[in-house]
């Protein structure tokens, strides 16, 4: 692994649909807050991470049942302005109402008045239309800035862009990593058609790619670490961001060390023929 020393250079950024800029590279926080003795810990990743310049910090009110976001609060506290901050809202509440409601009661966990992006965490049983008009409610009343889904498919992006307002719809967070390049054959070039980054989760398959062979040869080879590997390749692409978790500061350095690795063409070539990509219509894998 790199020696521990300041980046050489600051982190890239991708465009929103409204043409502002974000990390390339943030925070994830799923299955955080669900251990007490490793609190401390995690707001100090937070923290450093914020130090390194990885603003980009998702969150969502089912993780740990709303602690994660308790936990995030405290880590951001006296630091708001500097954070892009993203959260969810479950399907079983995307009424109009509940939505709402469900916005404040994250606010009310994240210490902060208005969201940076708020996403719609997977497709439910309530109308999209009708989630739309919470999230209009909200972006005009200063609640939140940006709205945005998670976990949706190409048909699913269809039906929001075809709703009055839906193309307003600022990103989709799904799952992408070397195992998972579904998204490939078609989502992504529909969304990059429309200038829609893709929001990567779990882009390390949650540590499952770490020891595959190719990856590792890949990471001796520029004496890095696989997990950096996994993420240079993942941002490898214009219009994809990503928020692997990290719970140590120790694990966000290596994640922001990520971005100094510039794989070569071999390197892509290895890692296609370990994890082919795509041939046909992949259906949608989440976690």
């Amino acid at each position: 692994m790199k020696a521990r020393t300041l980046p050489s250079t600051g982190v890239r950024t991708v465009n929103l649909p409204s043409g502002e800029p974000i990390p390339v590279l943030g925070m994830g926080t799923w299955h955080m807050a669900e251990d007490p003795a490793r609190r401390v810990d995690e707001i100090l990743a937070l923290r450093t991470g914020l130090d390194l310049g990885l603003a980009l910090v998702d969150t969502a009110e089912m993780y740990a049942d709303g602690a994660a976001e308790s936990l995030v609060g405290e880590a951001i506290r006296g630091r708001r302005s500097e954070v892009f901050l993203v959260s969810k809202v479950l399907p079983s509440l995307a009424t109009r109402a509940a939505t709402v409601a469900a916005c404040h009661a994250s606010l009310r966990r994240l210490h902060t008045d208005y969201l940076d992006l708020y996403l719609l965490h997977w497709r439910g049983a309530t109308p999209l239309a009708e989630t739309l008009e919470a999230f209009d409610e909200l972006v005009a009343a200063g609640t939140i800035r940006y709205w945005g889904v998670s976990n949706f498919d190409v048909g699913d992006m269809v039906e929001v862009t075809e709703i009055p307002g839906g193309e307003a719809v600022a990103t989709d967070q799904v799952l992408y990593n070397l195992e998972r390049r579904g998204i490939e054959y078609d989502l992504l070039p529909w969304c990059r058609r429309r200038s829609i980054p893709i929001m990567a989760y779990s882009p390390i398959e949650q540590g499952r790619l770490l020891t595959d062979r190719a990856v590792r040869s890949i990471a001796a080879d520029h004496d890095c670490t696989p997990a950096q590997v996994c993420l240079a390749w993942v941002l490898r692409r214009d219009g994809v961001n990503a928020i692997p978790k990290a719970s140590t500061p120790e694990h966000v350095w290596e994640n922001r060390l990520a971005l100094e690795v510039r794989l070569r063409p071999e390197d892509f070539v290895a890692l296609d023929r370990a994890f082919p990509p795509p041939a046909t219509k992949v259906p949608l894998q989440v976690h």
